[in-house]
């Protein structure tokens, strides 16, 4: 009987064990493959509280989630802040913390916290970058809305209970390692496999016509060697070898192992062991890799992120230039107060006051957010916080400084002062994604410090002699500091039965500082202008302007006038060493206050 050649049965090992080896490798690819996501849920049995916070550590985790599935009683909101800003805003209330992912990767680790069993509802607050309102269930795509850490606060009114029942779903990063080399050991086996049968009877018809079949004088070695392979092989009853496959196997042995059948088979178990030992070194290599660093945590790098992403103030922005809108055409100052504070609320007040009796006297600028032409957010991420705006709109001739102020984390930005940038004068260029918020009597890298700038302003408008004559100066077309000098001068020069006196105060509590990109700096602040008036003489009368007549309560006075005025001023700051004076760049007065004294 004859049998089946052994380099047949080997070929047809090497296709079979190829076809096991492929589909291995396709399978991991497919119906073995590992779910696309996994699903981590918080505990059900947290303690009930009015806020639940998501912190960074949960956003940033595989990368962060591709959706987050929150459940809740009734009505609640989620809000998108920096995680200072969340933790600034829950302060001491009671809440629960979803903090960080299980090892297994199917639970959210949660803690609580005892402390106030109400807060203040979040939705509205300046204080977020995003929220979204829901009812009974949001499913929730997370997109980072800027570079930087984040954090998420859920509640519902701030006195029922916040959603706790939270589930977060991440992009499932198991892989399988052995796939594609299991994909392309399968193709090269059957490769060889198929290959083998065709070598080989090539290799046999080349050794019978190429070669005499016996040995010469010197090869008696090797005579040994074959006449022993023949006999083992016939007398091996396992083995079911005919006499031609013993030849050709001794005409191959004789070749040595250079062979090419053997050839074959040495190359293609190289490969394969080449392709299993890279894939063992490159997933030691990926064990031994260490983890990334842990992203830092909520207040690392605090210092350096600004209060506000552009999108953020431009909503803050609309929202007070619809207060002061209102409040404007109702000449109703309580309609400025959600979002109007200091002195422009003074000022404004005042204001619809005087225009009630006096048809002739100037409104106040109206305040727009149409176009926003600059901004000067601040990195102090203390409060209070100021940013600052330069807008421009419908009635604004020149564009107009808006300073805007947050006392408090749950308070929202105010509007503190208005000033219309001086004609011909450009506001000093801001570096971008925030600035350096100075402490006014820090003179720094700088001619002079926020507080000496104001005080120099301050001797400027006062005395046409000043020692900052040349030191601080405005732009050509910039009338405000000659129009004020001009004023107090005329006005001495015509009341010739009355002395008169002016003086020009800074108010500490409302200078601000800031970096500008030359290494300057542009501060923004509030002078106290008071213009007193006292007859010459006893019985001597003085006539009082129809405006400080409305606030004072009669037109004429023979005890004396006290008239105070408001001035919202911006300076620029050259950096030490610089040559270049200070420069007035937005100014305006307004009214606020007169009495008989």
């Amino acid at each position: 009987m004859i049998g089946i050649p052994v380099r047949l049965k080997t070929a047809v090992s090497l296709v079979l064990l190829g076809l096991l080896t492929l589909l291995a490798g396709i399978g991991q690819l497919t119906f073995w493959a590992p779910a696309e996501t996994v699903t981590a849920s918080a505990p059900g049995d947290s303690k009930p509280a009015p806020l639940t916070v998501i912190t960074h550590d949960v956003l940033a985790h595989k990368g962060g989630p591709t959706q987050i599935s929150i459940k809740g009683d009734g009505n609640f909101v989620l809000a998108v802040g920096r995680p200072d800003d969340v933790d600034a805003w829950v302060g001491k209330t009671a809440h629960n913390s979803i903090t960080g992912v299980s090892e297994d990767g199917k639970s959210l680790q949660l803690s609580s916290t005892d402390g106030e069993a109400k807060a203040p509802s979040p939705a509205g607050s300046d204080m977020w970058v995003e929220t979204q309102n829901a009812s009974g269930q949001l499913d929730y795509t997370w997109t980072p809305p800027a570079s930087g850490n984040w954090s998420l606060l859920l509640a519902s009114d701030g006195t029922k209970p916040a959603p706790s029942s939270v589930s977060v779903t991440y992009a499932n990063d198991a892989s399988m390692p052995w796939a594609v080399p299991l994909i392309v050991i399968g193709a090269i086996l059957i490769v060889a496999g198929a290959a083998l049968p065709f070598v080989s009877k090539f290799t046999g018809r080349r050794g019978k016509g190429g070669r005499r079949k016996g040995f010469g004088p010197g090869e008696p070695a090797a005579r040994e060697k074959t006449e022993a392979a023949k006999d083992t092989a016939a007398g091996d009853a396992t083995t079911d070898v005919d006499a031609t496959d013993v030849d050709t196997a001794a005409q191959e042995t004789k070749k040595g192992p250079g062979g090419p059948a053997l050839r074959i088979s040495a190359v293609a178990a190289a490969v394969v062991a080449a392709l299993v030992g890279g894939t063992a070194v490159g997933a030691a290599q990926a064990a031994e890799t260490p983890s990334p660093t842990a992203s830092p945590s909520s207040t690392a790098g605090a210092q350096t992120t600004p209060v506000v992403v552009d999108a953020q103030l431009k909503r803050i922005l609309d929202q007070v230039a619809s207060a002061v809108t209102a409040g404007d055409a109702a000449r109703d100052a309580a309609k400025l107060a959600p979002r109007v504070d200091g002195t422009e609320l003074q000022v404004r007040t005042q204001n619809y006051k005087i225009r009630s009796q006096v048809a002739t006297h100037e409104a106040r600028m109206p305040v727009r957010s149409s176009k926003l032409l600059g901004s000067v957010i601040s990195t102090q991420r203390t409060w209070p916080r100021t940013v600052i705006a330069l807008t421009q709109g419908e009635g604004n001739v020149v564009p107009q400084v808006l300073t805007l102020v947050q006392a408090s984390p749950r308070e929202n930005y105010k509007l503190k002062n208005t000033s219309p940038l001086q004609p011909g004068t450009s506001f000093p260029a801001i570096p971008l994604g925030g600035t350096e918020q100075v402490a006014a009597n820090d003179k720094t890298g700088l001619q002079y410090s926020g507080t000496e700038a104001l005080a120099a302003l301050s001797d400027r408008l006062t005395k046409a002699d000043s020692v900052y004559k040349d030191k601080l100066v405005e732009g050509t077309n910039s009338p405000y500091i000659a129009d004020v000098l001009d004023y107090q001068a005329s006005t001495v020069k015509s009341g010739t039965n009355g002395d008169f006196t002016f003086t020009h105060t800074p108010s500490p509590e409302d200078t601000a500082v800031f970096r500008t990109s030359d290494g300057g700096a542009v501060v923004v602040g509030k002078l106290n202008f008071d213009f007193t008036s006292k007859p010459k003489a006893d019985g001597d009368t003085l006539t009082v302007d129809k405006a400080a007549a409305v606030l004072a309560g009669g037109d004429s006075t023979t005890v004396g006038l006290v008239q105070t005025f408001a001035e919202s001023v911006a300076l620029y700051i050259p950096p030490a060493g610089s040559t270049s004076p200070m420069k007035l760049v937005a100014a305006v007065r307004g009214l606020v206050g007169a009495s008989f004294k």
